[in-house]
Order: structure tokens, then C-alpha cells, then sequence
């Protein structure tokens, strides 16, 4: 969603993402003066983005159905205000647009900040109900995929890497490579945390060791990359090599989602280096660490495994060093 009125004052993405970048705390007033105080605010350090709306004397904030988003009254330059934000940094991008959103029923519409809120949810949950192609986990996860692609086609030919992708084909592990597979996951927090979907995700197939590759992207700004630019040039090297594998590729990026057309103006960059560990060495769960049932085993699970402090594996199959986005 994005603000539609050409009167509304509204903050541009770009800019807001150039602040975080570097770390500058910001205020930028919404209101015109004839209704509540509106200010969107950027964190000091690049920590956030939140919106104020300024409270009547007994007004209490709208509850928040969503529980990645919070809404707390809090006190700014005298005033009662209710402040949104969340903390989970890989939505900030859709957040802010969620933001702008309720700021411009508010300033332009002249709903309260009940009803501006309460809409704007109601919008949204009508548009996310609909099939939509990748959320902003899934992008994330997408890009980190993408940049392991490359190391892999820098290694061995792009024929040959693409070939081992077979995650977006439905398999259990995201490559397969001769020898071994590799799982990858990607994040955009701080630690190394990590959502592990099935009890499969982190268990061998017989016979093949399992490596898992932890990454960790950062906003870019300027510097950073888009999964668009990333998508246009793994294509245009694959292409390189020869159409089959072009095609190929097409394939494994159309069946995880992916459509060229989607809204992309996030920019990220690697934040460290990637960190390789054996699946055995991890916490983990398998299907013979499960309990048992009267008729089988538990199906499926998905739990979170956090290798902040997981020492990386000193002999590894495959080197990640020269890792970069796309």
C-alpha cells in the first residue's frame, strides 16, 4: 500500500532507509494543524520507525490485533501520544507503509485515530487474504538462496548449480550437491536465530551429511542490493551459459513465488560472514527424537534454533568467504 493523496506529506521509503542506514534519529511532522499532532519518527541509531498521534486528554491507544505491531500511550514534548511500532526489523518496510497508511486517514481523511487504525488493518487483512507472491521473510530467504547459488556457480558452473537447487522443486534440503546437501537460512536480526519448519529440515538423507548455512543481510541503503537487481543477475549469468539453464532457473524462481513485477525497494547487504555448521552438531530435532503415538510418529513441528555463539565448523566441504548478494 502506498499513500495516494498527493496533499498528504508523507516521508519517502528511500529516505527513511538512508537514516537507518546511518543511524540518524529523525522527526518528521505529518499533521497540518487543524487535527491531532501526527509525527513520524526514525530512532536514534537506526533502531526503528514508529508513528505518534497525539491522544485526547482521556483517549486511551487502539488495541492492536497484530502482534508484530505494539501501541503504547507515551509522553512527547508534553503531549499524550499513542506510538506505533514494532521490533521486528525484517518487516520495517511493509510497516512503514502500514504507517503512512494511518497517517493519511488521520491528516487527509480527518478519521480518528481509532477508526484510521481499525481500517487500515481491515485493508490489509483483505489484501494478505488474497494469494500474494512472497512475503518479507520469504525475500529474505530468497536473496540469502541467491547469493549461496552464485558461490556455487563461481565454483562449479552455472548448469551445475542450478541443478542443485532443489529446494524451490519441493525437496527437503535447499541444495544437493554431490557429496553432501546444504540447508540455507537467512536473517535480518542480529542473532543468528533461525525458524526451522518440520522435523525433517535438519536431518540427513541416508547416506548424504547435511551442512547448514547460517546468513545475516543488513539494510544497504545506497549500497545495497534489491532481490529484483539480484534476481536480473543471477538470470543474466545463467543466461550467459546457455538457455536450458536459464530456463531452469526461471522455474525454481517462479515456483517459490517470485514475480519481477512485486513492489521491491528494500536493499540489503551481507552483515558478516556466513557461518557453516553439520547439522548433527546443531539443536536440532529428528524423527527419532520424537515420542511416539498409538498411531505413529508426530508429523510435523517447527521450532527456532539460535547459533549466535555456535563456534563454526573447522573443515568444511564448501567455502563461503567470497559470499556476496547478487
Amino acid at each position: 500500500m502506498s499513500v495516494s493523496d498527493p496533499s498528504f506529506p508523507g516521508v519517502a521509503w528511500s529516505t527513511v532507509e538512508e537514516r537507518l542506514e546511518e543511524g540518524m534519529g529523525s522527526r518528521y511532522p505529518l499533521s497540518d494543524g487543524s487535527g491531532p499532532d501526527v509525527q513520524y519518527q526514525i530512532e536514534d541509531g537506526g533502531h526503528g520507525i514508529s508513528l505518534l498521534v497525539e491522544l485526547e486528554r482521556t483517549q486511551q491507544p487502539p488495541h492492536s490485533p497484530l502482534p508484530a505491531i505494539h501501541i503504547d500511550p507515551v509522553f512527547h514534548e508534553g503531549r499524550r501520544m499513542a506510538r506505533f511500532r514494532t521490533t521486528q526489523s525484517e518487516l520495517w518496510r511493509d510497516f512503514h507503509d502500514l504507517l503512512m497508511a494511518v497517517a493519511e486517514r488521520i491528516v487527509v481523511k480527518g478519521y480518528s485515530l481509532e477508526r484510521a487504525f481499525d481500517m487500515t488493518v481491515y485493508a490489509w487483512n483483505a489484501l494478505l487474504s488474497r494469494p500474494r507472491a512472497l512475503g518479507a521473510q520469504q525475500r529474505i530467504g530468497l536473496h540469502g538462496e541467491l547469493a549461496v547459488l552464485q558461490c556455487l556457480a563461481e565454483r562449479d558452473g552455472w548448469s551445475a548449480a542450478v541443478a542443485a537447487w532443489v529446494g524451490p522443486h519441493g525437496e527437503e534440503h535447499d541444495f544437493a550437491l554431490a557429496e553432501y546437501d546444504l540447508e540455507v537460512k537467512t536473517t535480518a536480526s542480529e542473532r543468528r536465530c533461525h525458524s526451522i519448519s518440520g522435523v525433517g529440515q535438519l536431518q540427513e538423507a541416508p547416506g548424504r551429511p547435511l551442512w547448514f548455512v547460517s546468513l545475516q543481510l543488513t539494510r544497504g541503503g545506497r549500497g545495497g542490493r534489491t532481490l529484483r537487481e539480484s534476481a536480473d543477475a543471477v538470470h543474466k549469468a545463467a543466461a550467459a551459459s546457455d538457455l536450458y539453464t536459464a530456463e531452469r532457473l526461471n522455474e525454481a524462481l517462479s515456483s517459490l513465488g517470485w514475480n519481477p513485477d512485486q513492489l521491491d525497494d528494500e536493499r540489503w547487504t551481507v552483515r558478516n560472514e556466513p557461518l557453516l555448521l553439520a547439522a548433527e552438531s546443531m539443536p536440532r530435532l529428528t524423527f527419532d527424537m520424537l515420542p511416539t503415538a498409538p498411531s505413529g510418529h508426530i508429523a510435523d513441528v517447527t521450532y527456532d534454533v539460535d547459533v549466535t555463539r555456535a563456534p563454526a565448523a573447522t573443515s568444511c566441504p564448501l567455502d563461503l568467504s567470497p559470499l556476496r548478494l547478487p
